[in-house]
């Protein structure tokens, strides 16, 4: 039997764009089901100072469910009749999770200050140029802790290496940072226009491009720093 293009069924061109629809959709799927609990209380929170903490806990499932989408989208199949996305997911949500925590948590933690510190800023009585200092760190820290993901999802270091290494790449690969730097502004962009919702409906299209992004710093780890 053969697809459209006269090849064997499920490894033609019409097949693989079909295998990766439908991959990114069971991926969308299992994201929103391991990280609704945190995502749904998000959404329900008052976009005010004080909820900040909360919104940080409530954020702190997300952190396992991407790295589980990273590592399934990683590992896709193009072939549609053989596909397991889920397998991959639950896979990669059981092996990262506490390694992905370790990275998630503190970084949840410092964007929790630093938000707080520009939510209060008037209080302060600091130079203006001190806000901008603030926000150019909180964006740097979104960068870090994107690199930090990919590796921790597709690699096995310890936390303290894989936050070095997320921090050389910042400087390593210019063209992987601000590629990511534009998925951040879009994602802020839906953020603002929308809900904190939209990103998630859109969360494994961002993983997706995030994956697509870290390729040279991905092919680089693997022929620097893994045997």
């Amino acid at each position: 039997m053969s697809d459209a293009t006269g090849g064997r069924f499920g490894t033609g061109p019409l097949s693989r764009v079909a295998a990766l629809v439908y991959t990114l959709l069971v991926v969308e799927l299992l994201f929103l089901l391991t990280a609704a609990p945190g995502l749904a209380a998000l959404v329900l929170l008052d976009r005010d100072a004080g909820n900040l903490p909360l919104a940080a806990l409530c954020a702190l499932p997300a952190g396992p469910a991407l790295s589980a989408a990273l590592y399934a989208l990683r590992h896709r199949r193009s072939d549609l009749t053989d596909l397991r996305p889920a397998a991959a997911f639950w896979r990669g949500y059981r092996g990262n999770v506490a390694g992905v925590l370790k990275i998630w948590a503190p970084w949840l933690a410092g964007l929790t200050i630093v938000g707080t510190n520009l939510a209060n800023f008037s209080a302060a009585g600091v130079p203006g140029w001190w806000a901008v200092l603030l926000v150019a760190v909180a964006v740097a820290a979104a960068l870090w802790a994107a690199a930090a993901l990919v590796i921790t999802s597709l690699f096995e270091f310890r936390a303290a290496d894989v936050a070095r290494l997320a921090s050389y790449s910042l400087v390593r690969f210019p063209g992987v940072t601000v590629s990511n730097l534009c998925l951040l502004v879009v994602a802020a962009g839906l953020t603002t226009v929308a809900t904190e919702a939209a990103p998630t409906l859109l969360a494994a299209v961002f993983v997706a491009a995030l994956l697509r992004n870290s390729r040279p710093m991905i092919d680089e780890i693997r022929e620097r720093f893994t045997a």
